[in-house]
């Protein structure tokens, strides 16, 4: 009970506790349940799950991904084998840093990589390492959206990831950088039991992304969401220690307020939730 309280209450005020009692409750059911997968524990990450290459494989035969391109993909473990098909694939990947602490995005280009590299480069190490870093200037277009998850609700499409809002930011900048529009599909992989049918809507934010298809070991789902995708960053919600957190974000507001001689609002402070360690993925 302890620990659920001191989840419960990372967020300002508790008004997201509704999120988190949900998060922990999928995290909980995995680790009994068996299906949690390296690394471990899975809370406060985007689980690894039994069957997320049969997920993954089941997305790579979506015809959406068969015409994309250039495809950004999270660099979460369960997603690891969506990486490497869109290497395999011929297609251009574009993967965040981690936490978007050290950088922006890295672009990997499957014809410039060494023979033999592609697996090291489905790494959030080999992505930094073989990938080419680009700034919020890059002319580029983002064909589909893969995001991991911790819970989605097949029924409307809302989804909750492990809580840090770094999903959102990148794609609020990607909106800015006009690489995706509402056209563009945003896909999840998850184990069937991560599917929930308890995500209110109407207590969505209005950065929250919801997804369009969902994949798992056993089934497509298309959710037809009605719920609108954000429009860029939501400077009113953004606390003052998720700003200072990441180096492209200051950058992209000192940008607009140069460009517009305006101050951007603030969002009210925040206790940031806690972080899993992380190792290679």
């Amino acid at each position: 009970m302890a620990a659920e309280a001191a989840v419960a209450g990372t967020s300002s005020g508790g008004e997201k506790q509704w999120k988190w009692r949900i998060r922990k409750r999928v995290w909980d059911m995995m680790e009994a349940e068996g299906i949690a997968r390296n690394p471990r524990p899975v809370h406060h990450r985007i689980p690894n799950f039994e069957g997320a290459a049969s997920a993954a494989d089941a997305l790579g035969k979506l015809e959406v991904f068969e015409k994309a391109k250039c495809v950004k993909v999270n660099p979460d473990s369960p997603q690891k084998q969506v990486r490497f098909l869109t290497l395999t694939g011929g297609k251009m990947l574009l993967t965040p840093q981690p936490r978007l602490r050290t950088g922006f995005f890295s672009v990997l280009e499957p014809q410039l990589l060494p023979v033999g590299s592609v697996l090291e480069a489905c790494t959030s190490v080999g992505a930094a390492k073989y990938g080419k870093p680009i700034d919020l200037d890059e002319k580029i277009i983002v064909d589909l959206l893969v995001i991991g998850s911790v819970a989605v609700d097949r029924n409307t499409g809302p989804r909750l990831g492990k809580g840090e809002g770094f999903a959102e930011l990148e794609y609020g900048m990607l909106r800015y950088m006009g690489a995706i529009s509402d056209s563009t599909m945003v896909v999840t992989t998850v184990h069937d039991k991560q599917l929930v049918d308890d995500i209110p809507v109407e207590k969505l934010l209005v950065h929250d992304v919801p997804v369009d298809i969902v994949c798992t070991p056993t089934q497509v789902i298309f959710t037809n969401t009605a719920i609108p995708k954000p429009q860029g960053i939501y400077w009113e919600k953004l606390s003052p220690e998720k700003l200072g957190q990441i180096r492209i974000l200051r950058e992209l507001k000192r940008r607009i307020e140069k460009e517009t001689g305006a101050k951007l609002p603030c969002g009210p402070s925040e206790k940031l939730p806690p972080t899993a360690k992380r190792g290679r993925r």
